[in-house]
């Protein structure tokens, strides 16, 4: 799960670089520019006898102004009509590549996200807004509060208790909209 959220960041700082507009995370896998997803990240990974075998991750990008189906129409848009020109697909690909290694080596020094919170917190649209964890045990809500060197997602619930939200677990909504 930590490669998905140095993938988000690489993505991310790509587009920003790419289009001169804001671009953030939706925790963990969407990247979002004026509150619609342009982005969706998964990761795969094989492992045999405790070894990872490999890390495959998956960057699928709405680059181009397309009709998308009517349940996703609200929350969903491409690159090139949220930023109001066409963009270069290769130059952002460029881009991303660039950032990725960049972002890669810097995981690398400590195999988690300790060099890269404050770096993924400044595009964290999901930080400090209320958010809706769907959780197998029960969802409930709280306010989002970061991530940790983990990539966790810190959710503070009504009572001041923070839980350390996983990824593979459960899914977080806003409250007020896609993000």
């Amino acid at each position: 799960p930590m490669l998905t959220l140095v993938a988000a960041l690489a993505v991310s700082a790509a587009i920003v670089k790419t289009t001169g507009r804001p671009a953030g995370i939706k925790w963990p896998n969407d990247i979002v520019m004026n509150g619609k997803k342009v982005c969706g990240i998964l990761t795969e990974m094989s492992m045999e006898q405790g070894y990872i075998q490999h890390i495959v991750i998956g960057v699928g990008i709405n680059v181009r102004k397309q009709e998308f189906p009517e349940e996703i129409r609200d929350r969903a848009a491409a690159i090139d009509e949220q930023c109001g020109f066409r963009i270069s697909r290769s130059q952002l690909i460029a881009d991303i590549m660039e950032a990725f290694e960049e972002d890669y080596e810097i995981f690398l020094r400590t195999h988690d996200l300790k060099g890269l919170r404050a770096s993924y917190a400044e595009l964290l649209v999901n930080q400090d807004r209320e958010v809706c964890v769907l959780d197998p045990k029960g969802e409930y809500r709280g306010i989002a509060r970061g991530i940790n060197d983990q990539g966790e997602l810190l959710v503070e619930r009504p009572d001041g208790t923070v839980e350390e939200v996983y990824a593979g677990e459960v899914s977080v909504r806003g409250i007020y909209g896609y993000v």
